[in-house]
């Protein structure tokens, strides 16, 4: 790297720093991940919603079932979610917590219904107001701050729950839950992450990028998501890409400078930051 690189990555790095001690300033609190239960082992697998875990789920059910499993978003609306019954549960999408469409009612009322030990992680501020709303379940929160810059100064944001890597979606803070949690060996199945495959440009320069899921998304979600893109050019799209990518990348040297384990057990995903391994549990 050349000098005026260097000096220019320190600058960046500098800014960076202090605009993440800022935010963490301004809009963390207090973290309360609980550690895992040691009687069920070290091991996660996260369910991600990506078309391919409808086919692990036909290959492995049986792993899905035994082991300790973390689903995310729309998971409880499916047949699936009661078969699974998964031990933990991520929503960190705003429009979950403010919007009153059929889906996420729906949504909320499955999670009332849950009759299994389940824990629900939800973005710190809204952690007291949704176990009002699902008595049943044990609510944690988290914080969805991200965080650049120095290396030192995001592990140790990321140690104390206090940020994490940008979470662009939610398989982001449901691994950084995981290693918060106390997992060692973590297993990421429905993680496609192939938006690149769906995203077109129509011949009114609207972006589309249709994300699609293990279950059928009805017409009022395929409507909701096409909205949410209008407006929104393809160089403005392609970096909420690439933050994502970037974060993964982030993760993975997190992982390793705290001894955890990440495999991607996922079919075709476009994550390049993990060991790809078949689940082996």
């Amino acid at each position: 790297m050349k000098t005026s690189d260097k000096i220019a990555k320190a600058f960046s790095d500098a800014g960076s720093s202090l605009k993440s001690i800022a935010k963490i300033a301004l809009l963390s609190r207090r973290c309360t991940i609980s550690r895992r239960d040691a009687a069920h082992g070290d091991a996660l697998i996260i369910l991600g919603n990506g078309p391919s875990l409808r086919q692990t789920i036909e290959r492995r059910s049986d792993a899905l079932k035994c082991n300790p499993s973390l689903a995310v978003n729309f998971a409880a609306n499916t047949a699936e979610f009661g078969v699974l019954r998964p031990k933990y549960y991520v929503m960190a999408d705003p429009h979950f917590f403010r919007s009153d469409e059929p889906n996420v009612c729906s949504l909320w009322r499955n999670l009332s219904e849950v009759d299994w030990p389940m824990t629900l992680y939800v973005p710190s501020p809204q952690r007291m107001s949704v176990q009002r709303r699902v008595p049943n379940l044990k609510v944690e929160g988290f914080n969805a701050v991200g965080a650049d810059g120095w290396r030192w100064l995001r592990h140790a944001a990321y140690r104390s729950g206090l940020a994490m890597p940008r979470p662009r979606n939610v398989l982001i803070p449901s691994i950084m839950i995981a290693i918060k949690a106390g997992f060692r060996r973590i297993y990421l199945v429905g993680a496609d992450h192939s938006w690149l495959k769906t995203l077109s440009v129509g011949d009114d320069n609207a972006v589309l990028s249709i994300q699609p899921h293990f279950y059928e998304d009805d017409k009022r979600e395929l409507a909701r998501s096409a909205t949410e893109y209008r407006g929104y050019r393809l160089h403005e799209v392609l970096g909420g890409f690439t933050m994502a990518f970037r974060s993964y990348h982030q993760i993975a040297e997190y992982a390793a400078a705290s001894g955890v384990q990440i495999f991607n057990s996922t079919p075709g995903s476009f994550i390049d930051a993990f060991e790809r391994r078949e689940i082996d549990l």
